[in-house]
């Protein structure tokens, strides 16, 4: 049997306890061998020598977060426990690294391995497909990384762009002029953009059209340069639309695409452009694709089981894209 008893100092342990003891207890629930006391700023742990090593080294990352002033929602803690999505390096810091602070400063941070990937390649490749289910952040990551961009004066203004797709429902039966129709589309955008730059602030860029929010169609004929542009719900474009979009480019463009392959709104007898897109551009230099997975999920927890049952009885990637995955899976794993 082993004894460690852990003193809590520099942090309130209500942030590390949570109310009504709710991150403790998914660290009980997680590790019925050991049993946890809390007393104040003191935590003891009762068990086998490798099962409250195990919780210690959890306890360490979580108060190590609060000290570093990171967020420790419920979720964080259920992947610290999982092993997942926060780790610290040799001198203490977070991994997941800032992209840019929004409103009121708040951090906006690469939360898993694969938004940090989309963070590392979006500085080496012009092009970036980032590609998975629904709830695992690729637009929230592209959109931080585009204001991030104009922040730093790395380009003159940010295109975001999604195509207006009837996910079941129609267009015409929508209340008012072709601008409200379509908003709904794009609302995900405006969502993201919210969270990152003060009201007045985004007001003033969408007036002058340093930040552009539009239809895919209104890209048709344009060269976007010095541009962060964004295409998102990619799926959901056709060959010939997305051949369109890419030709678009300046010379100082970036640009995100993102899709989901799983979630394609394209009538019946239309392929998705996004899956020969991926397959045709990969050998190009500067072209780079990051897969996300039901692992990158944040949001609600379950979100994660209904990804994982849906992916059980549907595989949406074909070979050689699958392919792909599993081997930045396998990379994943040896690091």
């Amino acid at each position: 049997m082993s004894e460690i008893i852990l003193s809590i100092n520099g942090i309130d342990p209500i942030d590390l306890y949570g109310q009504r003891n709710s991150k403790l207890n998914l660290l009980k629930e997680a590790y019925p061998e050991v049993k946890i006391t809390s007393r104040g700023n003191n935590i003891k742990l009762s068990g086998e020598k490798k099962h409250t090593q195990a919780v210690k080294s959890k306890l360490e990352v979580m108060v190590r977060l609060l000290k570093q002033k990171e967020e420790l929602t419920d979720d964080i803690v259920r992947d610290i426990i999982k092993g997942g999505r926060i780790e610290l390096s040799e001198n203490g810091h977070s991994s997941n690294t800032t992209i840019v602070h929004g409103r009121q400063g708040k951090p906006i941070k690469a939360r898993t391995k694969n938004q940090k990937r989309m963070v590392d390649m979006v500085d080496s490749n012009d092009i970036l497909f980032a590609i998975g289910p629904a709830g695992t952040g690729k637009t929230y990551t592209a959109v931080a990384l585009a204001v991030r961009a104009l922040k730093n004066r790395l380009v003159k203004k940010i295109i975001l762009t999604r195509p207006a797709v009837e996910a079941g429902e129609s267009l015409g039966f929508l209340p008012g002029d072709l601008k409200e129709k379509i908003d709904p589309y794009l609302r995900p955008l405006y969502d993201a953009l919210d969270d990152m730059l003060p009201a007045e602030k985004l007001e003033h860029f969408m007036s002058s059209r340093v930040i552009e929010i539009a239809p895919l169609a209104y890209m048709r004929g344009r060269t976007l340069d010095q541009a962060f542009i964004i295409l998102d719900e990619a799926q959901n474009t056709t060959s010939s639309q997305i051949k369109m979009f890419l030709t678009r480019l300046g010379p100082s463009a970036k640009c995100i695409i993102t899709g989901d392959l799983s979630q394609i709104d394209l009538p019946s007898r239309q392929r998705s452009g996004l899956h020969s897109a991926i397959d045709i551009l990969e050998p190009i230099d500067g072209i780079a694709t990051v897969y996300l997975s039901a692992d990158d999920v944040v949001r609600h927890k379950l979100v994660k089981e209904i990804i994982k049952a849906y992916e059980a009885h549907s595989d949406h990637l074909n070979p050689r894209q699958r392919r792909r995955m599993n081997e930045q899976n396998k990379q994943d794993q040896e690091e």
